[in-house]
């Protein structure tokens, strides 16, 4: 089980999810979702401050803020180096919603607003309040207050 069992365990429970793994999935989607709509600079101080460790042998809370902060960065090597090239795209709140639900593969009967809400919860927790507030600049407003409230 990855170390970011925690994290991920957060999510599975607030978002009504059936395994780790789902959350996982979702969790992947959300972040890439929230990724789009940021700066370069902006998305690379989460993932920093997400990672939190410069130890050569990390604690296994360390090793957990690792592996949150690599769901956070994109796995796919085109889509990670197309995103570093291009502005940052503008959505509304429905377009990140229907993101969701479509790439996400949610199961029957939990809702893209239910998932998000879950991850944004579990992320808050792992982030100072200058990077909670600076993500919350990010967002179309519908989601900024799904953001705010999480």
């Amino acid at each position: 089980m990855p170390n970011n069992t925690e994290f991920l365990e957060k999510v599975q429970k607030q978002a009504h999810l059936e395994d780790i793994y789902d959350a996982r999935d979702v969790t992947e989607v959300v972040f890439r979702t929230m990724r789009d709509l940021m700066n370069t600079d902006a998305s690379d101080r989460v993932e920093s401050e997400l990672r939190q460790n410069d130890d050569p042998v990390p604690t296994p809370a360390e090793e957990q803020q690792q592996e949150i902060a690599d769901l956070w960065k994109d796995t796919n090597p085109v889509v990670s180096f197309l995103s570093r090239i291009r502005p940052p795209l503008n959505f509304d709140a429905d377009t990140f919603l229907f993101r969701i639900r479509q790439e996400a593969s949610l199961p029957k009967g939990v809702s893209p607003e239910t998932v998000v809400t879950a991850i944004f919860s579990a992320t808050k927790d792992e982030l100072s309040q200058e990077r909670i507030k600076e993500i919350a600049s990010f967002l179309p407003p519908k989601i900024q207050q799904m953001w705010q409230q999480a």
